[in-house]
């Protein structure tokens, strides 16, 4: 029910509507009441005030197996309240799978995304995650994007759908086993197994059910080591302690018994011992029982027989026992049955090897190889299998290690802690060099780093360790990438000599591979009506490209661009434009300049004023002009503003050092003047005693006019070393 009242003077309209019924239909007219008239446009406030109380019914279905659902452009809402509901369905046995094109939303939108195929809608998606290109897959046949907004300008997004085959997710693979499947569709198959040594503890074979919403018929198995057990018709395996690699548990009594086919014999390779230090043993008998003869008892034994040992009947006896406290990772044995006259098979743990013969008779020769990472340790690199009466190998098998340090010349490898998968060795400095090619690059992938605190994984840009660290880490990290900027990198790890670490896995893995280079940015083109210089010959980081252009041509952007540590050129390539204007002409000293227009294009002109108290020396008035291939030019040179020199009864300024030599150019002529006439004169006035009489026969007589020069007492003052001196001229002539 919805109740709108609009307030008049002295009156209050009141308009109801409940459920869907409209408050006011089109065409309806409003007419007089007793408090009033309502006019339009309180009928247009009165429909605008309910439409932004109403919500805005879209929901669309869709059934097609590939399209698009797109929200109405924001124009077209008319209201606040925007509530809409996309369903999509596909036929069943199919999902639905929504990519997102396109999203913009408003503060306070909603979105949701649900699986419909189950009793209770499942949220797949909401707002919160929602990005281009993220991608959503229902888990049945059916799927529905929900949208609430209560904005004025509600938000928007564009999604594409298309159906896909449903089936069941890839299985989990067992520890210490493996996984393999027929198909994830319906009816679908997986096959699961353990490695040797453990058993399959839950059903071997799980099948995918329901085409409408795919799941397997059971939980995913365990492998599980098991304490004890007979094993008959033995050939080749491996028993391991119930937890390993693990820890065992304590207060265990293990029984293993091999049976080999009748007239074979068995032949044990220790892989792994380690025990704790108090009651726990490790026994092997020659024979079915416990009361048969021993042939190893890790009491008796400090280091492991790297050529294992032998039964000399078709039985073996193994005896594993814990005490009440103390544990370690246990043991793992591997085991092979032979026959007469053949050598046993050989074994190299972390390896391989190949054979001139599979049956591994008299005379076989065989080659040892380890994994990468590993290095050929003991033994010999080739055996052979020697003594038709007694056959043996003529030498124990090789181990292979992860050793610490070494030097590396291969363009790709494998680095790992020493004794990886084991525990490292407490107290250690490795240092390991990687050389590749020099106009290659390495990079490093560091797979798993599990270290202790105080154990440090040093990582050098360089042949040595004085070259700049890419990287230094310890504790554990996520698996990450290094790049180097040369063809070499060292890497040191070292170990807290007072901390041992121990368990399974523990230590670091590093995968390296030649790359090009990346440390250069990328090639810049040459540029029409113009060349490029360049401060490197290599791209490096710091590298400057100048660009310039060819006469009547002008840079036109950057003319200079830098490689950036991001390897990146710091700006857009420049051009070279024809030149169109003349270059600013400058400013001229004690003057100020006038110009026709507020750009120097051809036709312009730039005209110099000097200021008061000087005189121009040139053209004061330059044009931009543009004849010949060179461009366009001024008209005339820059002119020059010269102070002006004053000439009166009496004259003071300041000169420069140019108004100084005028100065006195102008006086030593006046000087010899004045000598030469006073001279004249001191001579008839006192030598002959006679004055200076002119003959003036054409002219009227003056005897009784006494006659002064104008220039009676001129004055000439000169600046030299902040002094002023005035020189004063004195000149008296009579006329008659």
């Amino acid at each position: 029910s919805l109740t709108l009242t609009y307030t008049q003077p002295a009156c209050t309209h009141t308009l109801s509507r409940r459920g869907k019924q409209p408050l006011l239909s089109l065409g309806t007219t409003v007419g007089w009441m007793e408090c009033g008239r309502i006019s339009v446009s309180d009928v247009f406030f009165c429909f605008l005030s309910v439409f932004l109380l109403t919500t805005v019914p879209c929901s669309t279905n869709f059934t097609a197996t590939g399209g698009y659902i797109e929200t109405p452009p924001p124009s077209s809402w008319y209201y606040s309240n925007v509530d809409c509901t996309y369903t999509v369905t596909v036929y069943m046995g199919y999902g639905v799978e929504i990519q997102v094109m396109n999203v913009s939303l408003a503060e306070g939108d909603s979105v949701r995304f649900e699986d419909l195929g189950g009793r209770q809608p499942s949220v797949l998606a909401n707002e919160s995650i929602l990005m281009k290109g993220l991608v959503v897959r229902s888990y049945s046949n059916q799927i529905s994007i929900h949208f609430h907004s209560q904005q004025l300008r509600p938000g928007s997004f564009l999604l594409r759908y298309q159906a896909f085959v449903l089936s069941c997710n890839f299985p989990e693979r067992p520890a210490y086993g493996d996984v393999s499947v027929s198909s994830l569709h319906a009816r679908g198959e997986a096959y699961f197994y353990c490695f040797t040594g453990y058993q399959l503890q839950g059903l071997s074979t799980l099948t995918c059910r329901n085409a409408s919403t795919p799941f397997w018929s059971g939980k995913e198995p365990q492998c599980v080591a098991a304490c004890g057990g007979m094993v008959k018709n033995a050939t080749l395996g491996r028993i391991v302690s119930p937890g390993f690699p693990s820890n065992y548990s304590n207060n265990l009594t293990c029984h293993w018994v091999l049976e080999a086919a009748e007239g074979q014999r068995l032949h044990v390779h220790f892989e792994k011992v380690a025990l704790a230090e108090d009651d726990d043993r490790l026994l092997i008998k020659n024979g079915n029982n416990i009361d048969s003869a021993m042939l190893y008892d890790s009491y008796e034994v400090e280091y492991l027989p790297n050529e294992g040992i032998v039964s000399s009947s078709r039985h073996l006896f193994i005896e594993f026992t814990t005490d009440g406290s103390g544990t370690n990772t246990g043991a793992a044995i591997r085991y092979e049955a032979f026959a007469p006259g053949h050598c046993y098979e050989p074994f190299v743990k972390y390896g391989n090897f190949t054979s001139s013969d599979s049956s591994y008779a008299v005379s076989t020769v065989v080659e040892f190889s380890c994994d990468p990472g590993y290095t050929l340790e003991q033994g010999s690199v080739i055996i052979e299998c020697m003594d038709a009466n007694n056959p043996q190998w003529n030498e124990t098998e090789p181990a292979c290690r992860a050793v610490c340090s070494g030097e590396i010349t291969d363009s790709a490898g494998v680095v790992l802690s020493p004794n990886w998968p084991e525990a490292y060795d407490k107290g250690q400095d490795c240092i390991w060099g990687i050389h590749v090619e020099e106009d290659k690059r390495i990079m490093l992938d560091i797979q798993v780093l599990h270290m202790g605190k105080n154990d440090l994984l040093t990582f050098y840009d360089g042949d040595d360790l004085t070259a700049k660290i890419l990287g230094q880490y310890s504790g554990s990290r996520p698996r990450f990438k290094l790049y180097t900027s040369t063809a070499d990198v060292t890497i040191q790890f070292q170990s807290d000599p007072a901390t041992n670490i121990y368990g399974y896995n523990n230590g670091f893995v590093v995968h390296f591979f030649e790359v090009p280079r990346n440390d250069t940015c990328p090639e810049l083109p040459e540029i029409t009506n113009g060349w490029k210089t360049t401060s490197h010959p290599e791209l490096v980081h710091g590298t400057v490209v100048t660009y310039q252009c060819y006469p009547g041509f002008e840079v036109v952007g950057t003319e200079m661009l830098m490689c950036q540590w991001d390897l990146t050129w710091s700006g857009d390539l420049p051009t070279c434009e024809r030149v169109l204007s003349c270059p600013d002409p400058g400013t001229v000293e004690h003057s100020r300049r006038v110009m026709s227009g507020p750009r120097l294009i051809v036709g312009s002109t730039v005209q110099y004023i000097c200021n008061k108290g000087y005189s121009l020396s040139g053209n004061s008035l330059l044009s931009c002009y543009h004849h010949d291939s060179t461009g366009p030019k001024w008209s005339e040179k820059l002119p020059k503003c010269i102070r002006e020199f004053c000439i009166g009864l009496i004259a003071r300024t300041d000169f420069s050092m140019e108004g100084v030599n005028m100065a006195i150019a102008i006086f030593i002529p006046v000087a010899i003047i004045m000598l030469i006439v006073m001279s004249i004169y001191f001579y008839f006035s006192r030598v002959q005693g006679k004055s200076l009489r002119l003959p003036m026969s054409a002219s009227p007589q003056y005897d009784q006019i006494r006659g002064e020069s104008a220039f009676e007492n001129p004055i000439y003052e000169t600046t030299k070393d902040n002094e002023v001196k005035k020189i004063h001229f004195n000149f008296r002539t009579d006329f008659k």
